[in-house]
């Protein structure tokens, strides 16, 4: 399928931007890791061969009794005498972590939090739990939260703000001013209240979050589809009786996606940000969760192990920082006066 000049002019004006083009590719790299986080960090072998059968524990669950140990629960491959059992009579193939957000080391050299060593590379949080695992896991679910949020957030946002403005009078007035209503609402405190009355989880803070995080995309939409509605073409489909839905969809929403698209990067890293800030405060995900939140507030509360706060720090700083590249980039692509000579 071949792309419109438009289209290749917005492409070959984002690669122009070496510094979003970049950003792009080392947050996709980063991320895709982070897709397949078990594969990089986990207390399970990812192949295990034993009198000559080939296993995948990190795929399916094999009781000990299979490599000859006396129970039949999942075998723990980290146990030594699981480990020599498995190497008696063949061989294993561990992922580059050994450990799982969630497995605590309880051979530390000194009392958790334990500092960075060979076996942990970036130490120990105050459970014993490996740093580097957690945040490989932590970075999934952050960018997965904050893509979820945002890709729900824009088809509220948009379908709301494209009804504004192309139907006008009293549809937009009324929605308008319950918009106006809701954004005035205090979230934090209607958060709070919810995470009292509920379990916080993914889904649970995804859809408290995205019961606010929609509002910002309506007025750049609603102002867009009130400046096109009234361009010839779109008088021209309406007088040919084309449906209104074929001509917001057609017609209209091309134009309002360019200031959509631009808004978009920036609404996914404010979304990993509440997200941080709400396992940081303890309102976030469930205990023991892989949250970069909870490794900040682990770092706030342990000033004497500093590589929890840095860790958490950097991370945070890196993927906000490639986002709001990306962003920028989007932005300059998306720019009619920007034009690439």
């Amino acid at each position: 399928m071949s792309l419109s000049p438009l289209t290749h002019r917005r492409l070959s004006q984002f690669r122009a931007n070496a510094r979003g083009f970049y950003s792009l590719w080392i947050f996709l790299v980063l991320f895709v890791g982070a897709v397949f986080a078990p594969l990089i960090a986990n207390d399970k072998p990812l192949l295990v061969s034993f009198n000559g059968k080939l296993m995948a524990p990190v795929l399916h669950v094999y009781p000990e009794t299979v490599f000859g140990g006396d129970f039949e629960t999942e075998a723990d491959y980290r146990d030594p005498f699981v480990k020599s059992l498995i190497e008696d009579k063949g061989w294993a193939i561990w992922p580059p972590i050994r450990f799982h957000y969630d497995t605590i080391n309880y051979n530390l050299p000194t009392p958790a939090p334990s500092a960075p060593t060979g076996e942990n590379l970036l130490g120990t949080d105050d459970q014993g739990r490996d740093v580097a695992a957690r945040v490989i896991y932590g970075f999934r679910v952050s960018v997965l939260f904050g893509l979820s949020l945002t890709i729900l957030s824009s088809i509220i946002g948009i379908t709301a703000g494209a009804f504004q403005g192309y139907y006008g009078g009293w549809l937009d007035l009324v929605l308008q001013r319950l918009i106006e209503i809701w954004s005035s609402m205090p979230s934090l405190y209607i958060l709070i209240i919810f995470s009292a009355m509920f379990v916080p989880g993914f889904w649970t803070l995804l859809f408290i979050l995205l019961l606010f995080s929609w509002v910002g995309l309506v007025d750049v939409v609603r102002a867009e589809f009130f400046r096109t509605r009234n361009f010839d073409y779109v008088r021209a489909a309406n007088a040919l009786g084309v449906p209104s839905l074929t001509i917001m969809r057609r017609h209209v929403l091309p134009n309002a996606m360019v200031a959509t698209m631009t808004l978009m990067p920036f609404i996914l890293t404010g979304s990993i940000t509440a997200l941080t800030s709400l396992d940081f405060l303890g309102l976030g995900l469930p205990p023991g969760s892989a949250s970069l939140g909870e490794l900040l507030a682990q770092g706030k509360n342990n000033l004497q192990a500093p590589w929890l706060g840095f860790t958490a720090f950097i991370t945070l700083a890196l993927m906000l920082t490639l986002l709001t590249f990306i962003g920028e980039a989007v932005r300059d692509a998306f720019d009619p006066r920007k034009t690439r000579l």
